[in-house]
C-alpha cells in the first residue's frame, strides 16, 4: 500500500509512518515549500533515502518518500525534487493530519487565524493538489477533533451528535467541510474526531504532568467535565483499521470506550506518576490565565462514545486509563514529534 501523509512530522504523523513502514508499506510525506527552513528539511531528507533504500532492500521494509508541496498554488511539481506528480500518483489513499497545536500558545486573533489557516487552508489546498493527479489516491482520512461537539455536559455524544458552536466547533465543522470536497472527486472520505491523545512524548500529556511534577497536580474546575482521551498506539490503530477497510467512510470519532470525569483522570495520573493529586486549579484562575482557551481545553466536558468503532468491531489495546497511563508512562517510545 501506498499513503501520503500531510503533517508527517507531527506525534500521530510519525507513529503512523513508523507503523506503515515496518509492515512494509510506502509512505509518501508531503513537505511543505515556501519556507527555507522545510526546503532544507527536505533536501536532507531526500539525501537519507538512499540509505533508506539500502535498508529496504536488507530487512523488506517499507519506504518513505518526501515531496514538496506548495499549499498555497497545490503545486506538487516543483523543486527541489523535480516531477514529484510521479512519486504520488498510484497511491492507494492520502491521510491529512496538518494543523498548528491547539494547545500550545493562547488564542489571541493572530493565533486563531494559524490555527483556521493551517487545518481549513491545508485541506483545501491538499484537495485541490489531489486533483491534479491522474491516478491519485481513493482514499481521503482527514484529522479532525472532538471539539467538533462543543461543550456538552453529561450528555453520550456519538458521530450522530449535532455540532457545537464555540470557536473550536466552528473551526472543526470548517475543517471537514474542507475534506468533504473530496468526494466529488470519486474518493472516500473519512473524518477521523481525535480525542486526547496520549503519549509520553509528545500531545498534551506532558502538559497535564508538568504540575504533579512538583506537587501540585489536582483536578481542573469542578472537576466534573469529561475527558475523551485515546493513546498513541490506539490511534494509530484505528488509522490502520480505516486505511485497510474501504466500507468506512464518515465521521468516526477517534476515543477509548471510557470517558473519564477531570477528577477521576487528575487521580489516575496521580497514581501512575506516584505523585499527589490535591491541588485544585480553581476555574476562575485557568480564564484569567489562558482565557478562552481554558474554557475550551480545560473546562469544556466532552463525553463521547466510540459508536462507529464499536460497530465495527475495533478492539482497543488500552481500553482503561489506569493501565493506559502506566504502560504510556513505561513506554519511552521511539517516535518524537
Amino acid at each position: 500500500m501506498k499513503v501520503v501523509i500531510a503533517g508527517s512530522s507531527g506525534l500521530v504523523g510519525t507513529a503512523l509512518t513508523d507503523s506503515l513502514v515496518r509492515d512494509g508499506h510506502t509512505v509518501v510525506r508531503l513537505v511543505r515549500s515556501g519556507s527555507g527552513t522545510k526546503l532544507e528539511k527536505a533536501k536532507k531528507s531526500e539525501g537519507r533515502q538512499q540509505e533508506e533504500r539500502r535498508t529496504t532492500q536488507k530487512t523488506g521494509a517499507g519506504k518513505i518518500f518526501d515531496v514538496a508541496w506548495n499549499p498555497i498554488t497545490c503545486d506538487l511539481e516543483g523543486e527541489p525534487f523535480g516531477k514529484e506528480r510521479d512519486k504520488i500518483e498510484g497511491a492507494d489513499a492520502a491521510v491529512n493530519l496538518a494543523g498548528a497545536s491547539i494547545g500550545e500558545k493562547s488564542w489571541s486573533a493572530e493565533r486563531k487565524a494559524i490555527l483556521r489557516s493551517s487545518r481549513i487552508h491545508t485541506t483545501r489546498e491538499l484537495v485541490c493538489a489531489l486533483e491534479k493527479l491522474e491516478d491519485g489516491p481513493k482514499t481521503l482520512i482527514s484529522a479532525s477533533a472532538i471539539g467538533y461537539y462543543g461543550n456538552r455536559g453529561d450528555e453520550v455524544l456519538s458521530e450522530e451528535s449535532k455540532a457545537g458552536d464555540d470557536f473550536l466547533a466552528r473551526l472543526t465543522q470548517e475543517w471537514e467541510a474542507e475534506a468533504l470536497k473530496a468526494e466529488t472527486l470519486g474518493l472516500r472520505v473519512v473524518r477521523l474526531r481525535f480525542g486526547v491523545i496520549l503519549a509520553k512524548h509528545g500531545g498534551a500529556l506532558p502538559q497535564m504532568m508538568r504540575p504533579f511534577k512538583f506537587g501540585f497536580g489536582g483536578r481542573l474546575g469542578s472537576g466534573q467535565q469529561w475527558i475523551s482521551w485515546i493513546t498513541l498506539e490506539d490511534t494509530v490503530s484505528v488509522i490502520r483499521k480505516v486505511l485497510e477497510n474501504r466500507a468506512v467512510s464518515g465521521a468516526v470519532n477517534v476515543v477509548a470506550p471510557q470517558p473519564i470525569r477531570n477528577a477521576d483522570f487528575a487521580r489516575a495520573l496521580g497514581h501512575a506518576m506516584h505523585r499527589p493529586a490535591i491541588v485544585p486549579a480553581p476555574a476562575f484562575a485557568l480564564e484569567f490565565a489562558l482565557g478562552e482557551m481554558a474554557e475550551a481545553l480545560l473546562l469544556a466536558s466532552q463525553r463521547v462514545a466510540p459508536s462507529r468503532l464499536e460497530q465495527l468491531g475495533h478492539r482497543f489495546s488500552q481500553p482503561d486509563l489506569r493501565s493506559a497511563l502506566a504502560t504510556v508512562l513505561a513506554d519511552n517510545g521511539r517516535s518524537r514529534d
